[in-house]
């Protein structure tokens, strides 16, 4: 029973050995979190906060360092200190608050705040609390003054002033943290995995197909290694240009640049489809449809059934000789961008269109039809397995979400 005046809360999930403790009390981030002030060390690496990689390097993560000449005032970060960025971004309009995770000191933009959490596993707890967009800018919302050109105006002790259901028990705290740690570790490992699928694939593509100016690719599998050279041929020799007006019945594809076909029904948004079906292009299984706005950006598909597509795109329809597969990952590659970017008409990128018959005229570098076959069997099979492996990856950040959503209790769970 909570003491009259003190406001507690109860989470939904709690681990055994504190389902009979006290409830979590409501705590001022003041009590918890201290502002150091120490400035910057002399040693130390300018570093940004991210949303999702959060504290890194500056220039591993924008490329180049965004920082003043005189960084004598930059904040002085420590291992497990919290930062709240007060920059607006994305889903976080009031700014992101990251716990470092980094085992030596860095500094940040004297604009950050700067706090030491009185536990390290606070720290951590603090920093899934604040993972959430929602929780965030709930916490946020009601404290924030927006300045001129939308800036965020809030000084470090009005963030610290507001308060949060917090385990009060260092065990509870640090049991907390390592539960999460251990599933960010998995979550870790599963996203490492994805991203050296997609480094395996794009140094798999680069030796699968000949590089600029060649004809013949660096790594060819066993049965073609004494076929002749790949050949020049037009666009307009491999596809034709398939006009039919759509049917009753078929689903409405979108083409996008990176997942290729998809159906609009999947899309979280409405579209203002034209009502007669036959305005609409059909499209057949097996053929190639492209954005003649975007093919310049790789947004180009092969159709898994028959469909239609807006009359704006241009169907290809192979011809004998011509895999559909092979086509779309020729086409991603930045050789071919650079093409479809030569042949396509405008004045400016955003305006460039590639018609057909502008397409029909394009030199592509292409294999015997056994051999696009088999390029395009290979890479389909691991795409398969990256998309398995980023299923996977989904779900992991699913399950952390709702487990995080049951870790922290709801405010309207509260009682005094």
């Amino acid at each position: 029973m909570a003491k009259q005046g003190i406001s507690t809360a109860v989470p939904r999930l709690r681990f055994p050995e504190f389902r009979k403790a006290a409830g979590w009390k409501e705590t001022s981030l003041s009590s918890v979190l201290v502002e150091h002030g120490e400035k910057n060390d002399g040693a130390s690496e300018v570093h940004s906060v991210s949303v999702h990689k959060g504290v890194v390097n500056q220039i591993e993560h924008l490329g180049r360092s965004f920082a003043a000449a005189d960084r004598s005032n930059y904040s002085l970060v420590k291992p497990h200190d919290i930062i709240y960025t007060r920059s607006p971004t994305g889903e976080f309009p009031y700014g992101i608050v990251k716990q470092s995770r980094l085992p030596f000191n860095v500094i940040v933009s004297p604009l950050y705040g700067v706090f030491s959490p009185v536990s390290r596993y606070l720290g951590y707890v603090l920093d899934a609390y604040f993972e959430s967009p929602i929780r965030t800018n709930n916490y946020l919302a009601p404290i924030i003054q927006k300045g001129a050109k939308n800036t965020v105006q809030i000084s470090n002790a009005i963030f610290l002033s507001k308060g949060l259901y917090l385990p009060s028990e260092e065990a509870e705290q640090k049991k907390i943290a390592d539960c999460l740690m251990s599933l960010d570790e998995v979550i870790a490992a599963q996203g490492r995995k994805v991203e050296a699928l997609k480094a395996h694939k794009r140094g798999l593509m680069q030796l699968l197909f000949p590089r600029e100016g060649e004809t013949r690719p660096r790594l060819r599998f066993p049965e073609f290694r004494n076929a002749p050279e790949w050949e020049q041929k037009a666009g307009g020799v491999l596809f034709e240009n398939r006009k039919e007006g759509g049917e009753e019945g078929l689903s409405i594809y979108s083409v996008t640049v990176n997942d290729g076909m998809i159906p609009r029904a999947s899309f979280d948004r409405d579209f203002y489809d034209i009502e007669d079906p036959v305005k609409n292009k059909k499209v057949y299984k097996g053929d190639v449809a492209y954005n003649m706005m975007r093919m310049w950006q790789g947004a180009q598909g092969v159709a898994v059934e028959d469909c239609m597509v807006s009359p704006a795109y241009v169907v290809l329809s192979p011809l004998e000789g011509a895999c559909s597969s092979f086509f779309a990952y020729l086409f991603k590659l930045p050789q071919s961008l650079e093409l479809l970017t030569a042949y396509s008409r405008g004045l400016t990128k955003d305006r460039l269109r590639l018609y057909f018959d502008d397409f029909a005229r394009m030199p592509l570098c292409v294999p015997g039809h056994e051999e696009q076959q088999r390029i395009a069997e290979c890479l389909s099979s691991l795409d398969t397995r990256m998309t398995t492996e980023s299923n996977q990856l989904t779900a992991l950040k699913t399950h952390k979400q709702g487990l995080m959503q049951q870790l922290f209790p709801a405010p309207e769970a509260a009682s005094a």
